[in-house]
Parts: C-alpha cells; structure tokens; sequence
C-alpha cells in the first residue's frame, strides 16, 4: 500500500504518518527530512528529489508532506490512499503551538537531526496565510477533484478520530 499524508502546517501530518507506519509497518518518509539539513539548511534540490524517487521506487510506502518540487503529481498519481490534513489555521496554529511546549530544545522525528523545534514569528505567518495561499488551496482543490476514489479529506478532530477507528480499529 501507498499512502500519502498532505495538508497544512499543524494539522497533524506527521502524526497520522507515524500512527500508520507503527500499526501497518510500512516504510516511512517525512518530507522535511528530505527539505532540511542540520541546522535548518535547505537540501540541494536535485538531491532531495532523488531520494524521494528512491523511496518511491518501493512497492510500499507512507510519505508525509506536501512540497510540490518533491515529485508532488507522481506522489498522487502512485498513492493508493491520499489523506488531506485540512484544518482550520487556527486549529493548526494551537496544535503546532502544542507541539512546540511538547518538543522544545529538541529535533522531532519528523524533521532534520539537528533542527531544534522552533515557533517563531515567520512560522506563525506561514501557519495562518502564507502557506494557505490562493495557489496552495487550488493545488488541494485539483487533487481532490482529481482523485476523488482515494483520497479523504479530515477538517476536525472528530473526522481524525473516525478515520483513526475505520484505519486502525481503535482511536488514541
């Protein structure tokens, strides 16, 4: 099975990604990883999109993230189960906020070794408009529109928790 995690900034992508990969035990990529190098660098272009052509070269996958340049339509394309991750930016905000108090002073798993957890005023932006530009919510459009047999759409918590009971038989 092929999965792909999209949606916006602190909606909980890496999250649901790690929940699946535990209970189905398949391979698992977080595109931020790919995107950073230690320290918040960014990663050559061309080496991040072949390390993400190599892991999608395997017969099952999970990928967690968005970025477009990172093979985005042939992610959509290959994926069997596409989850968007479409809360409101204030829910998304409180949830990224939680992550910070809960991450703090330390890199998570879902992004590069060495990339402290920060909450600063340029992400706050990101979060509630910059990364929900007029383009970004018209990409989303067009791979609901075009996938519409294997994609599913959560916008609450309550949505979250009935797709976790239907995917995992239980909720956490």
């Amino acid at each position: 099975m092929k999965i792909a995690v999209i949606g916006y900034s602190g909606s909980g992508k890496s999250t649901l990604a790690k929940k699946m990969h535990d209970v189905y035990q398949l391979p698992l990529l977080y595109l931020d990883t790919v995107q950073f190098e230690n320290g918040w660098k960014e990663r050559d272009r061309d080496e991040a999109v072949s390390i993400v052509r190599q892991f999608m070269s395997q017969s099952n996958w999970i990928i967690d993230g968005n970025y477009k340049s990172f093979l985005q339509k042939e992610r959509m394309a290959s994926a069997d189960k596409i989850v968007f991750m479409d809360f409101s930016r204030w829910n998304c905000l409180y949830r990224a906020v939680h992550r910070y108090f809960q991450y703090r002073h330390t890199s998570r798993e879902s992004i590069a070794s060495g990339c402290m957890e920060k909450m600063d005023a340029e992400f706050i932006w990101w979060i509630l408009y910059k990364g929900r530009t007029g383009e970004k919510r018209q990409r989303y459009q067009q791979i609901m529109r075009k996938y519409p047999e294997k994609i599913t759409v959560i916008r609450k918590q309550k949505e979250l928790d009935a797709f976790e009971e239907e995917m995992f038989g239980r909720t956490e």
